[in-house]
């Protein structure tokens, strides 16, 4: 890590989260009754940081994400919990017309598919002034001027952008489009739902270089969405591990990415390839993960998949779902795991 990042981490801890989200449950209403996609996450995301989020596909991860924007489509819907966001409150208690006026004034989102967030048969430059319309915007000289200049940051023929349909544009291209969609009208919060999907390597070094260069440049509270545990060690300085609608480990990314506590945690980083050595050292995670059915509605969401379970058996395992509680190590890591908190009474009694 460097200076900087540490300096920013450290900042950031002092300060009150810029988006707190507390006892989250979203469910989707189905034949078989309401299913829980995502159930009670607690989430901070400091101000000035960027926290990844990952997990395998189907984890809750992009539901999770689009409630920020109060986004959550039917049959979908938030059925408890709170999610606070610096300057505008709880977005589960807006009116639609003020959770309107934050999309993309106070929080940015940038799609997972960038070119079906465009419209092909508009140019980007209309979508543009269709943008400020809908947000109440009256210069459009300024804001054309701030899209150009955003656009231009990030290495691209400003002019040329605006002038072009989506199939004009490179996938590299688009995305960075997106993320001046995201942020030309000022937005202090950033959502990045997987940016990299579907980029060659250059293209993905380069849109991750410009994430973090607009998110310092800007001193954004970003939340970026991914199944790639490396982008996330690329840029972001918090990590949030999800795993069947819940949040398991929660911490510094260097913590967690050279120690994991969690079992889920600890297998995502053992599948990983490495570049040099021992391909075979590799292993990958064995099942798959939940679907919105078979989600379990007792016991830890991640027990059937879990080598410490098999091995263990603990009781508590089955009872309940582990809270997301502090690690003893005192480094504010926060984990969800029924054996890691008898580790920690029995080394804490121990050292007692």
């Amino acid at each position: 890590m460097t200076a900087a990042t540490q300096a920013t981490t450290s900042t950031a801890a002092a300060a009150p989260p810029a988006v707190t989200i507390r006892d989250l449950t979203i469910v989707y209403r189905t034949p078989a009754g309401e299913l829980p996609a995502v159930s009670g996450v607690d989430l901070d995301l400091p101000p000035g940081t960027i926290t990844g989020l990952v997990g395998e596909s189907g984890s809750g991860k992009s539901t999770l994400a689009l409630s920020l924007l109060g986004a959550v489509q039917r049959p979908g819907r938030i059925a408890a919990g709170s999610i606070h966001v610096d300057g505008l409150g709880n977005l589960v208690e807006l009116s639609a017309k003020s959770l309107q006026e934050a999309r993309g004034g106070e929080i940015g989102y940038v799609f997972q598919a960038a070119q079906n967030s465009l419209n092909p048969l508009k140019t980007v430059g209309k979508q543009l002034l269709d943008l400020g319309r809908s947000h109440g915007v009256r210069d459009r000289t300024a804001l054309v001027r701030s899209a150009k200049e955003l656009l231009a940051g990030m290495g691209l023929d400003a002019a040329r952008v605006l002038d072009s349909y989506q199939h004009e544009l490179s996938g590299g291209m688009r995305q960075r489009v997106g993320i001046m969609f995201a942020l030309v009208l000022n937005a202090h919060v950033l959502v990045l739902d997987e940016p990299t999907t579907a980029l060659d390597m250059i293209s993905q070094a380069n849109v991750l270089k410009i994430v973090r260069a607009v998110h310092t440049e800007r001193g954004l509270t970003t939340l970026l969405v991914t199944h790639d545990i490396g982008v996330v060690a690329e840029v972001a300085e918090r990590i949030a591990v999800m795993y069947g609608g819940v949040v398991v480990e929660q911490g510094e990314t260097a913590d967690v990415l050279r120690a994991p506590k969690h079992p889920y945690a600890r297998a995502l980083i053992n599948a990983i390839p490495r570049v040099s050595g021992d391909l075979s050292a590799a292993r990958p995670l064995p099942g798959r993960p939940p679907t919105l059915g078979t989600i379990p509605t007792r016991g830890c969401v991640f027990r059937e998949r879990c080598a410490v379970y098999a091995e263990r058996q603990l009781p508590a395992c089955v009872a309940e779902q582990p809270p997301l509680a502090p690690v003893a190590d005192g480094s504010g890591r926060l984990v969800a795991c029924h054996a890691v908190a008898v580790e920690d009474q029995q080394a804490t009694g121990e050292t007692a």
